[in-house]
């Protein structure tokens, strides 16, 4: 028989329901809502702060860090080094003022010889017989000159007496006056004969060195510079020598009469000699916008040779402040040479600056700087003026050359 369950329920067979099924169910399904939400919270919290964190590192690396340093105030006394060419403070060709044929010469290349040295003879047989056929018409015109002179005495003493009329008188004074001028033009011409044969021998004009040779034993000499290849010798005053140099523009107005200078040479890489700078052109050359000056230089063991390359190290006194700055910290960009400063605020302003000596690994700044600002070195080339930066280091500006 079917029995009976409580409040009057029928279970088959005769068994009563298990007490508290519901309740282990609802238990369950919360366990399980507990750990989905659980497997949900442990995934979303992780994604949560990996985003944070991407953001906050996104907007660290949006601020870029930048080191700083200070430009370095230059010399108040710069040196600029300009390359120079060395020149004799004479140079002149020694030329014949005869024609002949050369004699002998008695110096070489290389020789020094003192002012009025004889450095060669010339033969001159055509002068020679000039001088010979001027003196015996010298001769000739003395003799008709006494004549003229005697005759011109007597018809003198004869007008008295009446013997010879007085256009007599007047002819033989004319001719004894005309044949005294024809005795000073022959005596003329005798000098200047005398004065060419002694233009055979050519003497030295100044002190110096013989740098050229351009004839020989045999030559046919022409008088004077006509003519190819008549030039006898070339002399050079090598005891001081100078130096043409063109300054910048820049500097021209520094560039004074009196200024120190020192000269390098590559023969001689431990010496520096000392030079004045003496005179200055005054003119600013139209095609390389330069100033030519002469630097002179005492060479008194003729160690240092005309034609020769040197650097002149022309010591300037700078009138602006001038500041150093390493190539790194120039910004160059389509609006100049510009660097980049950070403010108070720690924000870029871009400044234009005017570039003066370049030095290699460093440059000279010679306006747009005051020294206070603070420069960032090796800036990126995507900043801008008013872009926040982050400052990572402060150092000094480099050495002044």
């Amino acid at each position: 028989m079917a029995e009976q369950g409580a409040g009057g329920t029928q279970v088959p067979g005769g068994q009563r329901p298990p007490r508290g099924g519901s309740k282990r169910f609802v238990l369950f399904a919360v366990v399980v809502l507990i750990i989905v939400a659980a497997v949900v919270i442990a995934g979303i919290v992780p994604r949560e702060r990996e985003k944070a964190a991407l953001r906050n590192e996104t907007n660290e690396l949006a601020v870029p860090n930048v080191a700083v340093i200070q430009a370095r105030r230059g010399a108040p006394q710069q040196e600029i080094v300009l390359p120079g060419n060395m020149q004799a403070f004479i140079d002149s060709p020694i030329y014949a003022r005869t024609n002949g044929y050369l004699k002998k010469w008695y110096h070489d290349i290389g020789a020094n010889v003192k002012a009025g040295e004889l450095l060669a003879e010339i033969e001159t047989p055509e002068v020679d017989a000039q001088l010979d056929q001027a003196r015996s018409d010298l001769n000739t015109a003395g003799a008709n000159m006494k004549l003229a002179q005697v005759t011109a005495e007597r018809y003198e003493s004869l007008k008295n007496s009446d013997s010879v009329s007085k256009q007599d008188v007047d002819t033989a004074a004319s001719d004894y006056a005309a044949k005294k001028a024809m005795v000073a033009s022959a005596q003329g011409n005798v000098k200047r004969l005398e004065q060419l044969q002694s233009f055979e021998k050519v003497y030295a004009p100044f002190d110096g060195v013989i740098t050229a040779r351009h004839t020989d034993v045999g030559y046919l000499i022409n008088s004077g510079n006509a003519g190819p290849a008549q030039e006898l010798f070339r002399m050079a005053a090598i005891q001081r020598l100078r130096v043409f140099v063109n300054v910048p523009q820049q500097y021209s107005s520094d560039a004074r009469p009196g200024l120190a200078a020192d000269l390098t040479l590559p023969q001689f890489p431990e010496r520096r000699f000392k030079g004045t700078l003496v005179r200055t052109a005054n003119s600013i050359d139209l095609a390389s916008r330069t100033l030519l000056v002469e630097v002179d230089v005492e060479n008194p063991k003729g160690e240092l040779l005309p034609g020769a390359y040197t650097e002149v190290h022309l010591k300037i006194p700078s009138n602006v402040p001038t500041f150093i700055l390493p190539v790194t910290a120039l910004v160059f960009q389509a609006q100049g040479m510009q660097v980049a400063e950070v403010d108070s605020n720690n924000r870029v302003q871009l400044k234009p600056v005017t570039i003066g000596r370049d030095f290699g690994t460093e440059v000279e700044i010679t306006a747009g700087l005051t020294g206070q600002e603070r420069i960032i070195n090796n800036p990126p080339d995507s900043l801008v003026s008013g872009e926040e930066v982050r400052v990572a280091s402060e150092g000094g500006g480099g050495k002044a050359p």
